[in-house]
């Protein structure tokens, strides 16, 4: 059975858009994922390794993004966070 074709990252920004998820930082994720996907042809092996190690520890730090918003991000009830992370200008921020 074959896989169906990924979509292209401007129908993905479009479909996101339509349904209101383009605040969701997962959404960002899954848009720059399918444009390094996209350019893949154009970078060495190199380069794509990088790319997608560098996305994958982006994503790893969206660990701390939910403890203490699961009614925000599950419930859809906004609470501004009162700590900004990571800090600007800390190691972390890049």
């Amino acid at each position: 059975m074959a896989t169906p074709p990924l979509p292209a990252s401007e129908d993905l920004a479009r479909f996101f858009e339509a349904r209101g998820e383009m605040v969701k930082p997962w959404t960002w994720h899954l848009l720059r994922l399918a444009k390094i996907r996209e350019a893949k042809d154009t970078m060495d092996s190199q380069e794509y390794l990088e790319r997608v190690q560098e996305a994958h520890a982006d994503l790893m730090r969206l660990g701390e993004f939910w403890k203490g918003r699961e009614e925000e991000v599950f419930g859809g009830r906004y609470r501004p966070s009162s700590v900004i992370e990571p800090m600007p200008g800390s190691p972390e921020d890049r």
